[in-house]
């Protein structure tokens, strides 16, 4: 399995851990799905680098709001939109 297929299933799965309201579970997995997330990322044009900056601290500013449904969304769908969108660049 491709780093990217891995990093979405890691995403929706993350993204599940906080609607259940596991959310120190869901913390440490997000750190480890940013990591990932950044290594794609460091690669990218700088455009979608960009858009990564802006999403990365929307995500961390809805969990610091403790917004777990919010910071769930940003991850299921516009985080993974956004590493598609670095796929479709490849």
């Amino acid at each position: 399995m491709s780093e990217f297929a891995q990093c979405v299933i890691d995403c929706r799965q993350c993204a599940g851990l906080f609607r259940l309201g596991r959310d120190v579970e869901a913390a440490l997995n997000m750190v480890d799905i940013f990591e990932k997330s950044q290594a794609l990322f460091s690669q990218t044009p700088q455009a979608i680098q960009q858009q990564w900056a802006q999403l990365l601290l929307s995500m961390f500013a809805a969990q610091e709001a403790q917004d777990w449904l919010g910071l769930a969304d940003s991850m299921e769908y516009e985080l993974i939109d956004l590493l598609e969108a670095d796929q479709s660049h490849r």
